[in-house]
């Protein structure tokens, strides 16, 4: 999983520069995933389009240099999409703080799975469109519209439950999703509360709290929640909450290079992003079902003087995490 970070400012610009060869970030995370070489692996961070084109010859020109992706997922994201009221409180409609999620235009950093291994789309589950509002519990902020109550999303980008077909004919179920920052513009405090729900929603659906039926073991929780469970913004006790649940377990990536990070409260190796502003932050999970037996886990965080850094420093502030499932 990867916070890939390639979103461009209108629509159709990613795909121009995949098929161009000549853009450097685009370029710079091919590199990286040829080296990961991961079996699945979701990309957040990815603009969406219609046909998923930008995605298809991203995985193309990944096949030509390393592994081959015949299986892609993905659903228009919220990011984008218009809702006609004022959310980010700036007197203005339409912005693009004003979407569902916050975004140019519709489709802009969605996520999409790339996988070796068949997906049973047909049973894949879109919980994207569940209404903030209707969350038990729900952190809804008085700040906002009272009108915002009947429209706005409680998904910044998607929650989707998407399985995979393993050799054995078994499904493993993925459940995906990319929380919004939880601090940033005038409506910081909205994007803290949303960011908290939208982690909650997992603890929620697993315990039987919403209008679904949980998921079915084997699963895996997997996400870029934006919410490190002890530094950085945010309010941290639903990471929490969800690492420490009795249905899940945290193999807890590690990466090999971890360089101090003076000020943190965290371990430095478990960090799978770095910002100029916060330094080094767990922003991202992989939860397997307490069943599954994890066999590996880690994050690819190469060292300076590792001939993968450069690439990965020019794809994304965020580094890959993995895990190997046992058969």
């Amino acid at each position: 999983m990867w916070n890939i970070e390639l979103e461009r400012r209108g629509p159709g610009l990613l795909l121009r520069d995949i098929v161009s060869g000549k853009d450097a970030q685009v370029e710079a995370a091919l590199r990286v995933l040829a080296d990961l070489d991961a079996d699945v692996i979701l990309l957040a961070g990815f603009d969406y389009d219609h046909g998923l084109l930008a995605a298809r010859h991203f995985a193309d020109r990944l096949a030509l240099i390393g592994p081959d992706y015949p299986h892609l997922f993905a659903l228009r994201p919220n990011r984008g999409i218009a809702t006609g009221l004022d959310l980010d409180l700036d007197a203005r409609r339409g912005g693009p703080g004003d979407a569902q999620g916050w975004g140019y235009f519709a489709g802009q950093s969605g996520m999409v799975i790339l996988s070796k291994l068949p997906t049973d789309s047909e049973a894949a589950r879109d919980f994207s469109t569940f209404l903030w509002a209707d969350l038990p519990g729900a952190l809804w902020p008085q700040s906002l519209p009272s009108e915002a109550r009947e429209v706005l999303r409680l998904s910044t980008t998607g929650h989707w439950e998407v399985p995979l077909i393993l050799p054995d004919g078994r499904r493993l179920r993925l459940l995906t999703w990319h929380g919004s920052a939880p601090v940033f513009g005038a409506a910081g405090e909205v994007n803290a509360r949303r960011n908290h729900d939208e982690t909650a929603f997992w603890t929620a659906l697993i315990e039987g709290r919403l209008p679904w039926a949980p998921p079915v073991p084997p699963f895996v929780v997997m996400g870029i929640s934006n919410l490190d469970p002890v530094d950085g913004d945010g309010r941290h006790d639903a990471i929490r909450s969800l690492i420490a649940h009795s249905a899940l377990q945290d193999p807890a990536p590690r990466a090999a290079f971890a360089p101090a990070d003076p000020g943190q409260l965290g371990d430095p190796a478990l960090d799978t992003a770095v910002f100029a502003a916060t330094g080094g932050l767990r922003t991202a999970v992989i939860l397997p079902d307490a069943a599954s037996e994890v066999a590996e886990a880690g994050i690819l965080r190469p060292a300076p003087e590792d001939p993968l850094s450069e690439a990965a420093s020019a794809a994304s502030r965020s580094f890959p995490l993995w895990i190997r499932l046992a058969p």
